[in-house]
């Protein structure tokens, strides 16, 4: 639930667009089965989005994850808040859905989370979707490659 008085992002006309496509393309849907299979504790978060707050399923492992409009994490609600650099990431991830027909993203993000793994050893650095969402904001390291690591450059 949201905090009494507490103000939600404001929705624009773009976002309702984003919300409307996240929810006929299923992704939204299957966010939430995902998190309440995951045990998570949903609540609205304005914007069209959702949080899904003490997912308890170890995969993905990443501090915080998103499928449609619903943003899952193991952490809480307050400790999701309280990161809103983080929470811009994850609402970029959200109009990504809405661009790629919802369920298409996911294998589209596996081969560019594997296409970055070959080339910099981590799911981020070449992965579009990431670097797209900002890889600061999501609280990733500065792009790198393997050889750039193996050379010390």
């Amino acid at each position: 639930m949201s905090i009494p008085g507490e103000r939600l992002p404001v929705h624009t006309p773009w976002t309702r667009v984003r919300t409307v496509l996240n929810w006929v393309n299923l992704s939204t849907v299957a966010g939430l089965v995902v998190a309440w299979l995951g045990g998570a504790t949903i609540e609205r978060n304005g914007r069209g989005t959702y949080l899904a707050g003490g997912y308890r399923w170890r995969f993905p492992v990443a501090s915080a994850f998103t499928l449609g409009s619903v943003v899952v994490s193991t952490h809480d609600h307050a400790w999701l808040r309280d990161r809103p650099r983080l929470l811009q990431h994850e609402d970029r991830h959200v109009t990504q859905y809405a661009w790629l027909v919802g369920p298409v993203m996911v294998p589209l993000y596996l081969l560019a989370a594997g296409f970055s793994w070959v080339v910099a050893g981590d799911h981020s650095s070449y992965n579009p979707f990431e670097r797209l969402a900002g890889l600061d904001d999501g609280g990733y390291p500065p792009v790198t490659t393997r050889r750039r690591r193996r050379h010390g450059r």
